[in-house]
């Protein structure tokens, strides 16, 4: 579906299936960016401008809300990794965590009212879980390795996750409540 110069990845799918969110250095000098493209790899969008952009930047990740309202990402704009969310059209850009330490790979909630992501503000990588607007951020794991990319299940009531259960392991999948 793409062939541009640079990396292209992390493709999402808009709930109807119509287009494709991902990740992209096209036309970019700050890093990579969230682009949106229809399904048949036409019509590839970048949302976020470089009027936007003040400092280094980098986006990535990018997760569709369940009724393709919203995509939800990480991004390095404001000096650390952070979850932010905006509209489907790139509009309304809206930071949702604000830690010293690293937050990202957000997954939505298959009903949308919580996002699933990663964090190392305790001391390692776990995984979170929050209410759409940052609200009530929840540790799910704490675990001595890293853990993160989580994943929801269709029907919302277990989370995919990988895992470096011990320092210097082998990445593995996990799957909680």
């Amino acid at each position: 579906l793409t062939s541009n110069p640079g990396n292209d990845g992390y493709p999402s799918w808009s709930p109807d299936g119509s287009k494709i969110a991902f990740q992209s250095v096209l036309d970019s000098t700050f890093g990579n960016t969230i682009y949106v493209m229809d399904a048949d790899g036409s019509n590839q969008t970048r949302l976020i401008s470089n009027n936007d952009l003040l400092v280094f930047d980098d986006d990535k990740y990018p997760s569709w809300s369940p009724v393709g309202s919203k995509i939800a990402f990480m991004s390095y704009r404001d000096g650390n990794w952070e979850i932010y969310v905006m509209d489907a059209d790139g509009s309304n850009v809206t930071r949702l965590t604000n830690n010293s330490v690293f937050d990202g790979t957000p997954a939505w909630s298959p009903d949308g009212p919580k996002i699933a992501f990663a964090s190392g503000r305790d001391g390692d990588d776990d995984i979170y879980v929050m209410d759409a607007d940052g609200g009530n951020v929840r540790q799910l794991t704490d675990d001595p390795g890293g853990d993160w990319t989580p994943d929801w299940s269709p029907d919302g009531t277990k989370i995919a996750f990988v895992s470096v259960p011990d320092q210097g392991g082998e990445d593995e999948i996990y799957v909680m409540n």
